[in-house]
C-alpha cells in the first residue's frame, strides 16, 4: 500500500504538467476554433477548411512531410548501419547528435548564408563550371535543410534497433546461403522495423507542422498548414481560422501516431 501511495504521489507533478501544458492548450485551441472574427459561436471556420484552398494546403503539407521523411530515411538507415560496424560507434553517434543541440533558428540562418547568392554553395557551383544558381526559396533548399535538421532523430532509433539485432540470425542466414540483399530484406529490415517506425514518426509529425524553416528557406514557394496557422494568427488576426487549422493538424498527428502504434501492437501479437 505504501509503495502504491508513493507512486501516486510522484504522479501528481506529471498530471499537473499534462493538465496545464497539454490538455489546457488543446481545449483553448478547440474553443477558439468555434469563434468567428467577432468572437461569436460559428461553424464557418470548419466549413472554410473544406474549401479547395485549404484542402490543397493540407495535401501539400502531407506531400512535403512524406518527402522529407522518405529522404531522411534513405540517408539515415545506411548511416545507422555503418555506425554499428565502427569501432567507436557511440562516439560517432554522439558527433551526429551534437548538431541537434544547436538552436534551430541559428541553423536556419546559417543555411541562408550557405545557399545565398554569394554563399558557399554557389561558389562551389561556379568552381565546377555550373555558374551561380538561385538555391534559396526553392523546394530543393527547403527539403535539404529539413532533412539536415531531422536526420539525427531518424538515425538514433534505427541505430538502437540495429545495435540490438542478434548476430546469430545473420550467421544463420549466411550459413544457409542467403545473399546480402536477401538477408537484409528478410531478416535485418523486418527485425529493425520498430526503429524505422519510431524514426519516421519523430520526423513526419514535426515536418507536417513546419513554419519557421518554410518561411526562412522556402519563402513563398512552399505553403503548409504550419505557415497557414502563423499567417492566420499574426497577419490576418483570424484566431478562429488559425485554431481550426491547428485542430485538424492535431487530429492528423494523432492519426499518424495511432496508426504506427496499432501496427506495432499487431507485429508484437
Amino acid at each position: 500500500m505504501e509503495n502504491k501511495s508513493t507512486r501516486s504521489l510522484y504522479m501528481i507533478p506529471y498530471v499537473i504538467w499534462i493538465a496545464f501544458f497539454v490538455i489546457a492548450p488543446i481545449l483553448l485551441v478547440l474553443y477558439y476554433s468555434f469563434q468567428d472574427l467577432n468572437g461569436n459561436f460559428s461553424l464557418t471556420n470548419y466549413q472554410n477548411f473544406f474549401t479547395p484552398i485549404y484542402l490543397e494546403m493540407t495535401l501539400s503539407s502531407f506531400w512535403y512531410a512524406f518527402l522529407i521523411t522518405l529522404v531522411t530515411l534513405l540517408f539515415a538507415y545506411p548511416t545507422a548501419y555503418l555506425l554499428t560496424k565502427l569501432k567507436h560507434k557511440q562516439l560517432w553517434l554522439l558527433l551526429i547528435i551534437v548538431p541537434s543541440w544547436i538552436n534551430l533558428l541559428l541553423k536556419a540562418y546559417a543555411f541562408l548564408g550557405i545557399f545565398g547568392t554569394y554563399g558557399m554553395a554557389n561558389k562551389l557551383l561556379e568552381a565546377i563550371g555550373m555558374g551561380s544558381k538561385q538555391l534559396l526559396f526553392t523546394d530543393f533548399s527547403f527539403v535539404f535543410v529539413a532533412v539536415y535538421i531531422f536526420i539525427p532523430f531518424m538515425i538514433l532509433p534505427i541505430f538502437n534497433s540495429l545495435d540490438k539485432l542478434n548476430a546469430t540470425y545473420l550467421d544463420a542466414a549466411n550459413d544457409l546461403g542467403a545473399s546480402r540483399w536477401t538477408t537484409f530484406r528478410r531478416i535485418v529490415f523486418p527485425l529493425t522495423i520498430d526503429g524505422v517506425k519510431a524514426g519516421c514518426q519523430i520526423t513526419f509529425i514535426p515536418a507536417l507542422s513546419l513554419f519557421m524553416l518554410t518561411r526562412l528557406i522556402a519563402g513563398s514557394q512552399v505553403i503548409t498548414l504550419g505557415t497557414a496557422i502563423e499567417q492566420q494568427f499574426l497577419v490576418t488576426q483570424d484566431w478562429g481560422m488559425g485554431s481550426t487549422i491547428a485542430v485538424f493538424l492535431i487530429i492528423f498527428m494523432f492519426i499518424v501516431m495511432f496508426a504506427t502504434g496499432t501496427k506495432r501492437r499487431r507485429a508484437r501479437g
